[in-house]
């Protein structure tokens, strides 16, 4: 809806388009950032300014907002708690809510339902594995994106190792989405709490009710802590796993984790409700084609925003909390635990169709034949090489960092974040150096590269020191880390070719950016001398792209980068010995570089929906000596992190779907359901592909037909489900080096990976 009078220009310098909305604490604005980019600006009431304890509560809200910022929620973009009218931006997440979904479309089915659930249980695990228990879930908190469901609003959540604020008298929340401890006692609530309600929401989505709905939020909030759910009409196979989070005690409900394994092997459609109580439908196959199907499955269009008006069941609250013959209270059922429910669930679902055999590994799982299977089985190991884990302490230790890492003989190289560079030893962990970077790094910002006698990072300055460039490429000496020159360099990179690469090592050499994104600078790797400068066509703005030994300049025009639409880049060879462009390849866009295919550079075409990117749905390929370019089609958007490795194409979906491409036809070669959520890679060792998510959690397929050779269970506490992540893993011989969330980095034996399960 547009503007209102009254209603504000601007918000802390972004200049606001339209009134997204209005609540009992805020208004929500929809405006810009300078570069285009849309975010959604919540302005708190002027009434609440003056609150003491409201305040302290947003502020509770944006530290937690931030700390939870991932593939499942909405980004925060900038905040002023302290402001006269406190006010946050977060990124703007496009599509209705769930509730106005419900309300304009009525209840979700079959294979949409079962997303939604998995998607919500990410987002859940997520936020609960940063210490934040969000407390408010409820179909308006739910925006279904064309990405997935985003969770949104931490209004009322906390973190766990935050003092609770004492709100005497207050109950804060929405009863029906309540569990009882909030109800009762609502100081001392814990994930599991969450957990509960998002069993109600799943209740809601699949019948347009909750389960516990009466005629008022009085009689509701009675049924919430005393009274069994009305669950009638949801699937019985999805009733199974939502009873069990149901429980009235917190320590009968599953982990946010455990819920996540029991939603994936439900069936791929989730049947119906059979009169007899039989689930209708097949359970999932093992092999993946239903998990394919599930995602081809078309997400209807949106429809216009509407009020939601749940059905109400009525009913009559009895004077006091009986007693059955059992002499236990009605609701409060004897105490059980829900592990029993997964295989209540599966079997029910075996019952009422056909039942594909299970074949260990084929879901990228727990139980296989580590003996029978083995990645990498003719690399060596390399000498002395024993499991190791470290942790690089960086710079700044209130940002998690991610590092990226590479193998150079015995010493490994790692960097990104608050680490410039850090060397470790390759098979014991050992640290030598670390050189750490003062300021807030730049997300997907890693090792630059290096070369036999020098290593390269980024360096972000600190906010104390505005006389600092924003960012520098250092180059390091590489046995002892003492810095031999730094440069400052320019950030145009993930505009001008959505990858995060402003820096690149070819051969004894270095390329950069300078500082005004007007040139490359090429210089002697250890010295840093100077050996060519070449400006960018008039008009334009350059990134470096590797081709094999060879360097190749991306270039796009400062008008489509102004407006962030890059739709027709440019392609310049350039010669590297003396930096001079060669003519320029059309390439119509947006298209991503991938890597290189049979001397071709290969480079994914992006599916835009409106200005918003929405998965790959196209392979163009260069070849700069015949200066031709030739596209293929896929047979679908794919939406993931794309990778290249051995000349296929690989997308990693959020949900661990991994697709192998072929560049020369954008056929699909195969897919593989995984159990890694956001996945980057794909990583190539003899014989195997290595994916692995920010928690550590790696997958070895074959390249071949993507068969699972072993998963390994998390091994840190990260966000998973991002995407466009760069490869976390490093092989040396048989020895898989990964780097994981919270600059921790692990080693093992790929035919001896950690024990899962």
């Amino acid at each position: 809806m547009s503007l209102r009078g009254g209603d504000p220009v601007e918000i802390g310098g972004y200049p606001l388009e339209a009134r997204l909305g209005s609540g009992g604490m805020g208004t929500v604005f929809l405006a810009r950032t300078s570069s285009g980019r849309p975010v959604a600006i919540k302005l708190i009431h002027q009434q609440f300014a003056g609150d003491d304890e409201f305040r302290i509560r947003f502020r509770q809200e944006v530290a937690a907002a931030r700390r939870v910022s991932g593939a499942f929620t909405a980004a925060v973009v900038d905040a002023a708690p302290e402001a006269d009218q406190p006010w946050m931006a977060t990124t703007y997440i496009e599509g209705l809510t769930l509730a106005q979904h419900i309300a304009a479309e009525g209840p979700l089915d079959g294979a949409e339902l079962r997303r939604l659930a998995i998607g919500l249980a990410e987002a859940l695990r997520d936020i609960h594995r940063v210490g934040v228990v969000h407390r408010d879930l409820k179909p308006s908190n739910v925006v279904l994106s064309p990405e997935g469901p985003r969770v949104i609003d931490f209004g009322i959540s906390r973190a766990v190792d935050q003092q609770t604020l004492t709100m005497t008298g207050r109950v804060i929340g929405t009863p029906p989405f309540m569990s009882p401890e909030q109800l009762q006692a609502p100081r001392g609530v814990g994930p599991r709490s969450d957990v509960f309600s998002l069993a109600t929401l799943l209740v809601y989505a699949a019948t347009g009710h909750g389960p516990f709905d009466a005629d008022s939020p009085y009689m509701t909030a009675y049924q919430v802590v005393h009274e069994e759910p009305s669950l009638g009409a949801v699937p019985v196979a999805l009733r199974a796993v939502v009873e069990s989070c149901l429980d009235k005690e917190p320590e009968g409900r599953p982990s946010a984790d455990e819920l996540l394994v029991l939603l994936r092997d439900l069936p791929a459609d989730l049947g119906g409700t059979a009169a007899n109580g039989v689930v209708t439908g097949r359970t999932r196959d093992m092999n993946t084609q239903h998990h394919v199907a599930a995602e081809d499955t078309p997400v209807p269009a949106t429809a216009p925003a509407a009020t939601p008006v749940p059905a109400t069941a009525p009913a009559t609250a009895p004077a006091g909390p009986a007693t059955g013959s059992t002499g236990t209270p009605v609701g409060r059922r004897p105490h059980r635990r829900w592990r029993p429910v997964l295989a209540a669930a599966v079997a029910v679902a075996a019952i009422g169709g056909g039942v594909a055999a299970l074949k260990v590994g084929d879901l990228g799982g727990s139980g296989g034949d580590k003996g029978d299977s083995v990645a990498a089985p003719g690399a060596a190991l390399p000498d002395g090489f024993e499991p190791w884990r470290r942790t690089v302490h960086g710079g700044r230790e209130d940002i998690p960092d991610e590092l990226r890492c590479l193998a150079h003989g015995d010493a490994l190289f790692c960097g990104g974040g608050s680490v410039v560079a850090t060397r470790i030893g390759a098979l014991d962990g050992a640290p030598v150096w670390t050189v750490k970077s003062p300021g807030v790094p730049v997300q997907g910002m890693h090792l630059v590269g290096a070369t036999d006698d020098t290593v390269l990072g980024y360096r972000f300055a600190a906010q104390d020191a505005p006389q600092d460039p924003p960012s520098e490429v250092v180059a390091l000496d590489a046995k002892s880390g003492r810095e031999l020159w730094s440069v400052p360099s320019g950030a145009q990179s993930q505009a001008v070719t959505g990858r995060t690469q402003d820096a690149l090592v070819v051969g004894s050499a270095v390329v950069t950016v300078d500082a005004f994104n007007s040139r490359f600078e090429a210089r002697d790797a250890h010295s840093g001398e100077v050996t060519w400068t070449t400006s960018f066509p008039a008009g334009e703005r350059c990134a470096p792209v590797p081709l094999d030994a060879q360097l190749l300049a991306m270039c796009a025009t400062d008008e489509e980068l102004d407006a962030s639409e890059v739709y027709h880049s440019t392609l310049h060879t350039v010669d590297r010995a003396s930096g001079k462009l060669g003519s320029p390849i059309a390439v119509d866009g947006p298209a991503v570089p991938m890597g290189v295919a049979d001397g071709e550079l290969v480079l994914l075409q992006r599916h835009m929906e409106g200005t918003a990117p929405a998965g790959y749905d196209g392979v163009a390929r260069v070849d700069p000596a015949s200066r031709k370019v030739t596209y293929s089609r896929l047979a679908r958007a794919f939406e993931g992190t794309p990778g290249m490795a051995d000349g296929t194409v690989y997308v990693s979906g959020q949900t661990g779907l991994i697709t192998a491409l072929d560049p020369a036809t954008g056929r699909k070669k195969w897919s593989r359901q995984t159990a890694v959520e956001g996945a980057s890679g794909p990583v190539a060792g003899a014989d195997a592909l290595y994916f692995s998510s920010a928690t550590g959690r790696v997958v070895a397929l074959s390249p071949d037909d993507g068969r699972a050779l072993w998963t390994t269970d998390p091994q840190a506490d990260g966000l998973t489900g991002e995407q466009g992540a760069s490869p976390r893993v490093t092989v040396a011989g048989r020895a898989v080096i990964v780097a994981a969330a919270e600059n921790t980095v692990f080693a093992f034996d790929a035919r001896k990976p950690p024990a899962s399960g």
